[in-house]
């Protein structure tokens, strides 16, 4: 059964005309009943060809709870962590990450990240330090091996912090495309009392989860979406955050 057939059917499942633009996203799309986590039954819509269709009407619900929350959180100054280590999601993240000078995650999760946030810090600082001297030859006192070593070294650590470099810290909020994937993330942060928000698939457990919005995690269309609303979010947020602080120390 190709896709184009798949989507007709399930048009017919959400026949509004307010759907259109997720079912075109493929939002709907499941995983097979075997891999459903049972608490995430209430998400799930009916089977289709093995695959459990999820329920976009309980999806834009959430969407609009899980959009206030993070606009509300961004408004009052929240940092947010952005974390999308996977081909549908890493170009997504890096992009809005860059757009609202958030810190991120787009390779490989560096265990400790929030739990030992000073250690980490550390390291990013050394990498900083690292990149500075690289570019303004404070590495030529050394040999050119030695200079190999460190330049070799910057690579790597650019690689696992660089997008925590306005990480100055711990993160207001932590947005995390497929739980699943990023489980020590989200320990992390649950442990460190930071909210989660995330874009969870059915196989994900919800318990873990602060707020969620359900959808196929797996495509890029489909996080696109979700980040795209995210991002709507975020704006508005930031578009709200006082200035009473420099109006006030413009009139002092």
């Amino acid at each position: 059964m190709t896709e184009e057939k798949t989507i007709d059917q399930n048009t017919e499942l959400f026949p509004e005309e307010s759907l259109k633009e997720v079912v075109e996203a493929g939002v709907f799309y499941g995983r097979r009943k075997s891999k459903t986590d049972p608490k995430m039954k209430p998400f799930v819509l009916a089977n289709r060809g093995g695959i459990e269709i999820i329920n976009l009407y309980k999806t834009l619900e959430d969407l609009t709870r899980v959009s206030e929350f993070v606009k509300e959180k961004v408004k009052g100054g929240g940092m947010v962590l952005l974390i999308g280590t996977q081909p549908a999601a890493y170009e997504k993240v890096d992009e809005l990450a860059k757009e609202f000078g958030f810190p991120f995650v787009v390779n490989r999760w560096l265990g400790g990240t929030l739990t030992n946030f000073k250690i980490i810090s550390k390291r990013v600082e050394y990498w900083k330090k690292l990149r500075h001297d690289s570019q303004t030859g404070g590495l030529d006192k050394y040999t050119k091996k030695e200079q190999g070593i460190l330049k070799s070294k910057m690579e790597k650590l650019e690689v696992l912090l660089g997008g925590l470099e306005n990480m100055i810290r711990l993160p207001d909020l932590v947005l995390v495309i497929d739980p699943e994937v990023h489980k020590t993330a989200v320990r992390e942060a649950n442990r460190m009392k930071i909210p989660v928000v995330a874009f969870a698939n059915i196989d994900c457990n919800p318990d873990v989860l602060n707020y969620f919005v359900v959808g196929n995690s797996k495509a890029k269309k489909s996080v696109d979406w979700f980040m795209d609303k995210m991002a709507e979010g975020i704006r508005e947020g930031k578009a709200a955050v006082p200035v009473v602080s420099e109006v006030v120390a413009t009139s002092q």
